[in-house]
Formats: structure tokens, C-alpha cells, sequence
């Protein structure tokens, strides 16, 4: 895939809880699970609204492009 989710990243450089997140933004913790390890399809502006709100970041501080060719190869160049 060649967007990759960072909220765990941003969660620990908050030191903030998955929990508090879910609650905050009125979602389950099953859910944002799928959403931290990027296996959903979509999300909704409004939740990465309230996600960057609670966070206090931007939504390029969440999500990443990596070009599936990079991904495949670890990233790096020959």
C-alpha cells in the first residue's frame, strides 16, 4: 500500500492513550486499531478532523506516501 498510517507514531510522541483517542473522537478502539494499522479503506474528513484536533498535528503528520516501489524494496536505493 503506499499510503502508511503513522497515528501510533504521533499517539506515542503525545504520549497519549488509544483509548482516550476512541473516546475523544466517539469511535471504538476496534476501530481505530483497523485505523492504526492501516487496514481500512477510508476515512472520514470529519474523524481525521477530530484525530488532528485531539493530537494537535496536521493530517501530513499522519499519513505518509511510500511508493510501492520503495515499500518492496525496504526503501532504499541500489
Amino acid at each position: 500500500m503506499a499510503i502508511v498510517v503513522r497515528l501510533d507514531v504521533m499517539l506515542a510522541l503525545r504520549k497519549a492513550r488509544s483509548r482516550e483517542l476512541a473516546q475523544f473522537v466517539g469511535i471504538t478502539e476496534s476501530n481505530l486499531s483497523l485505523l492504526k494499522s492501516g487496514r481500512v479503506r477510508g476515512v472520514r474528513f470529519e474523524t481525521l478532523g477530530r484525530i488532528c484536533e485531539f493530537l494537535g498535528c496536521q493530517p501530513g503528520d499522519l499519513l505518509a506516501y511510500v511508493p510501492d516501489d520503495e515499500a518492496a524494496d525496504g526503501g532504499g536505493e541500489e
